[in-house]
């Protein structure tokens, strides 16, 4: 598939979108308030050797700020599509970017909620859910990321032929959904996203509903302790793909709850972050993203 600027594929028109214009012009810094305190063990990855800070991404309606990280020499990069937790672009998403930049990746995570809200604003989560995240249409969100190829494209420092996705939480979900949108991806990597839930107007239907659609090889990692995200629509879906012949691979982590790899809350399960970190690069380069 060849996108080109202005052209991304799945653009929805401004017309069929319902919003209030854009609210964030920038992204924060630090973490979300949502999150607070941060635990002490959180990890930072500093930009030594790298490019990285925010970026404006032009989308179908205007522009949405993005985090991006790149070496600071060499490229075309590998690229990687990296998804939001429910809390936003805040700094471990920006760190995500940062340690996949050091490995030569070319990493850009857009700020997906530009037009409903901060989220780094809000302490309470059901607030944070009512007031933003219920508002973000799924037809939105991939009219973005593929805005989010094309931007990274036109830079001249992202080999888009070699596109990945991965995502964390929210992001996990968005992550099936583009894996399912999107022919030009190679391999997406979903962490502990929602696989099935019930539909709203905006957010009409889960991963799990399409299956068929996918386009290409999807890892999920989940946590046998996750009390958001049963073990059985797991292996539900596991077995739909295996059914409908699609590549997918799953790793349950027996005793990790939610955010698992969320090194700066209390979730945070060391072994289990690092094996799933390791099997996320394996699978992006056993299919040709590295």
């Amino acid at each position: 598939m060849d996108l080109r600027e202005g052209e991304a594929e799945g653009f929805v028109p401004r017309s069929q979108w319902t919003r209030r214009g854009f609210v964030a012009s920038s992204l924060g810094t630090g973490f979300a308030l949502a999150v607070q305190p941060v635990a002490a063990e959180t990890i930072h990855t500093d930009a030594n050797g790298l490019i990285a800070g925010e970026v404006r991404v032009p989308v179908a309606d205007g522009s949405i700020p993005a985090y991006r990280a790149m070496p600071d020499h060499g490229g075309p990069f590998a690229t990687v599509l990296v998804v939001q937790e429910i809390f936003g672009v805040h700094e471990h998403i920006q760190d995500i970017c940062r340690r996949l930049a050091n490995l030569g990746y070319f990493a850009i995570a857009p700020a997906l909620y530009a037009r409903q809200g901060d989220p780094a604003a809000i302490s309470d989560i059901r607030e944070l859910i009512s007031k933003i995240v219920s508002k973000v249409p799924d037809a939105e969100v991939m009219s973005d990321l593929d805005a989010t190829v094309v931007y990274a494209r036109s830079t001249g420092k992202a080999d888009t032929g070699k596109l990945a996705v991965t995502g964390f939480c929210w992001g996990g979900r968005i992550t099936w959904l583009y894996a399912e949108h999107n022919p030009a991806l190679k391999a997406a990597v979903a962490w502990y996203g929602p696989l099935k839930r019930p539909a709203t107007e905006l957010q009409p239907q889960s991963p799990a509903d399409l299956v068929n659609e996918l386009k290409c090889p999807v890892l999920g990692l989940y946590g046998g302790a996750d009390q958001s995200i049963p073990v059985a629509t797991v292996e539900a879906l596991d077995k739909a793909c295996k059914a409908a012949e699609k590549t997918c691979a799953f790793k349950i982590y027996p005793d990790a709850p939610h955010g698992f790899n969320a090194d700066y809350r209390p979730s945070y399960r060391a072994a289990a972050a690092k094996d799933g970190w390791a099997r996320m690069l394996a699978w992006f380069k056993e299919y040709g993203v590295s």
